[in-house]
């Protein structure tokens, strides 16, 4: 682990340690691994759902937090395939500020713009973060076979989106995929595990998988499980605007984890998401 890695993981292990809205597994939600998803390409060789959702309790009191309310109001704003052009509306983007007037508040988000400022990475004051910000997650640009404005930083990773009908892309957000669960939108195939990589564990807050969504099939994807959004924003931010490389290895609490974070034109964030690499004791 080089030095700049030490660093941002001890600021991660801040974040961590401040994330206050984060629920517990088994007590604020639980999830049913069930067992391991076969590898599919497309869905015309899908197998069956694994039989139960993924997700068998959360207790959506918890959604009535602000950061919560005012994140969950942006996942209906979006077109999901790749090539529509996206419109934004006076309304979605009011959505969008206020989301970032609330996380801006919270604790972890605070942290990291602290840290950001001294780097030399952000601006000092508020108004010039958000605008920071709005244009890292909210500006549109053409995703790979688009000429018009057809994506974002956070529509991709926290919303999640569709290439052709049939790939689902990004969908990064353990909230997301929760509501689309309960919608009935999401069919969950089971857990993903690469050779090397620990086992899933239903009580840590990280978890690579298998699922369907809508018409498409997302073959691997990994997430975060019961973290705040601001937790996740935070992170992803430091992880863009501090590293040239598209691939962070941080560690905090008990996880060692890559962050893959794929950055669009030096500007926006193209992808991002965790990857767990193995369990550590915390020191």
């Amino acid at each position: 682990m080089t030095e700049s890695d030490r660093e941002l993981s001890a600021m991660v292990q801040e974040l961590w340690d401040n994330d206050v809205n984060r629920m517990k597994p088994g007590t604020d939600y639980r999830i049913s691994l069930q067992g391991k998803a076969e590898y599919v390409r497309s869905l015309n060789d899908d197998q069956d759902g694994i039989g139960s959702p993924l997700f068998s309790f959360v207790d959506e009191n918890m959604f009535k937090k602000e950061t919560f309310l005012a994140f969950i109001s942006l996942l209906d704003n979006y077109e999901s395939d790749t090539g529509v052009p996206e419109i934004v509306t006076p309304e979605e983007e009011a959505e969008n500020h206020k989301f970032l007037d609330s996380i801006t508040q919270t604790p972890t988000m605070k942290i990291a713009h602290k840290y950001l400022v001294e780097k030399n990475l952000s601006p000092e004051d508020m108004t010039g973060f958000k605008q920071q910000l709005y244009r890292i997650w909210f500006e549109l640009y053409a995703r790979r076979g688009s000429s018009r404005p057809d994506s974002s930083g956070f529509e991709h990773v926290f919303v999640g989106e569709t290439r052709g009908g049939r790939t689902v892309i990004g969908f990064h957000n353990w909230i997301q995929l929760y509501l689309q669960e309960k919608l009935g939108h999401i069919d969950y195939k089971g857990y993903s595990v690469s050779a090397g990589s620990p086992q899933p564990d239903e009580n840590k807050h990280i978890l690579a998988l298998q699922f369907s969504w809508k018409n498409g099939i997302k073959p691997k994807g990994s997430i975060f499980v019961g973290v705040s959004p601001e937790f996740e924003f935070a992170l992803y931010t430091l992880c863009f605007l501090s590293s040239p490389n598209e691939r962070v290895r941080v560690s905090f609490s008990i996880y060692n984890v890559e962050i893959v974070c794929h950055h669009y034109n030096q500007k926006h964030i193209g992808t991002t998401y965790p990857v767990l690499l193995k369990y550590q004791h915390p020191s």
